[in-house]
């Protein structure tokens, strides 16, 4: 604020001389989410008589700028990641190709239940759609029961998972027609190949959105993709509609845009340094070759079952579990090479991120050191909270652990003390 030439009047003063160092005061409108990315939107100024305001920018410019955060997120670009504006431009791309290639999809589903035959019967057709929605549903319900916990700890992974499998969906939606005696197994199959999309695609994107938040922003970062989506739903049906009307009645043309739009759909950008060392195919389209050494958290077992233990491994247990694993809430065992990891009925995510880097340190030492067990604990004692505290000062959310779902938890006591070892 700025108050007229900023000396008050004395008390001496004549009336003239109030009237002419009458008070003014000047306000500057600021908007932003941030200090650092405020724009001035409007400057007031008034005196004893006048009000003056100055607008910046035109109301064009205004209108622009509200119809732009129905899509993006408050405080863009500083409240998310660097990432999220490549992401979300290649996931809408990808959201419209698969709406243009649901309408030929659709289009061919419903020509094969008999839209516009004079043969066809509602309750057939009817039938035939509850068949497809309830595969869909029970697939649902089964994927998440069997994969569910499982999903945060490889987000990218089941993401691609379930693009694949939805076009694998459409696909079979599209050759329906070809094959009228296994109609039904067919779009029921397409049906279940698409409950595993909604299941993975859903999950996955609340661990992506997760990611982006920079700013505990991450329910304004979902909204804002939901618009952003719909947008792409409702370009998508319009091409969609346009393109099932030109490629009607001609199969060749179907086929070959169909088939166009999911190469393109499947397209992957090539990744940075940090991403093409990470597993992003599911496990089963990984091979070994033969003399090869596994990566070393491929030789780790998180999460043990007690009830899989031998005699002998008991037996290895009761002395290493007082002498190296006393003061923390797992055990750890080499067989073979591999690292198995017994994980306490009360181990914290800080427990079990501190066993896994402990299992890697013990795999590591295979067949170098002569003490496993002393060499990895002293290695762990002198530098493992010194790895933590650079992780925290690089930024990574330690307490926040995306592993596997440990589900086999144990408590153990030794003898003759019965003494808990925690």
């Amino acid at each position: 604020m700025e108050g007229g030439n900023g000396a008050p009047a004395s008390p001496s003063s004549s009336p003239s001389s109030s009237t002419s160092t009458a008070p003014s005061v000047t306000v500057e409108e600021w908007r932003g989410s941030s200090s650092t990315k405020l724009s001035r939107t409007a400057i007031l100024t008034a005196d004893r008589s006048h009000l003056t305001l100055y607008r910046s920018g035109s109301r064009w410019d205004d209108l622009g700028r509200k119809i732009l955060e129905a899509f993006i997120p408050e405080g863009f670009p500083g409240s998310v990641t660097p990432d999220y504006v490549p992401f979300q431009v290649w996931d809408s791309l990808q959201g419209l190709s698969t709406y243009i290639r649901s309408m030929l999809s659709t289009q061919a589903l419903l020509s094969a239940i008999g839209v516009g035959e004079k043969s066809a019967t509602v309750i057939g057709a009817t039938f035939q759609w509850f068949l497809r929605d309830f595969t869909g549903m029970l697939g649902g319900i089964l994927f998440t029961f069997y994969q569910g916990s499982n999903l945060d700890s490889s987000a990218k992974m089941w993401r691609l998972v379930a693009d694949f499998m939805n076009d694998l969906g459409m696909l079979m939606d599209l050759v329906s027609p070809l094959w009228p005696s296994a109609f039904i197994v067919i779009v029921c199959l397409g049906s279940l190949s698409r409950s595993f999309t909604g299941v993975a695609g859903g999950a996955t994107r609340a661990a992506l959105t997760q990611h982006f938040a920079l700013q505990n922003n991450a329910a304004d970062i979902s909204a804002k993709e939901g618009s952003q989506e719909t947008v792409a739903t409702m370009v998508g049906m319009a091409l969609g509609m346009l393109l099932a009307h030109i490629t009607m009645g001609n199969p060749v043309a179907i086929w070959l845009s169909f088939l166009s739009l999911t190469m393109f759909h499947i397209y992957v950008l090539s990744p940075r340094e940090v991403s093409r060392r990470e597993h992003i195919f599911p496990v089963w389209t990984t091979w070994q070759r033969p003399g090869n050494m596994k990566p070393l958290h491929h030789r780790i077992h998180l999460g043990v079952k007690a009830s899989t233990l031998s005699h002998s491994d008991m037996m290895e247990l009761s002395g290493t579990a007082s002498s190296h694993y006393k003061k923390v809430n797992y055990l750890l065992m080499e067989r073979k090479g591999v690292i198995r990891v017994i994980n306490h009925k009360e181990a914290t995510s800080a427990d079990i991120l501190r066993s896994f880097f402990h299992a890697l340190i013990l795999a590591n030492l295979t067949g170098k050191a002569k003490s496993l067990h002393t060499e990895s604990r002293l290695w762990m004692e002198e530098h493992y909270h010194d790895f933590i505290a650079k992780l925290k000062s690089a930024g990574w959310a330690t307490e926040r652990l995306l592993s596997g779902s440990i589900v086999w938890r144990a408590l153990w006591v030794q003898s003759p003390s019965e003494e808990k070892i925690n």
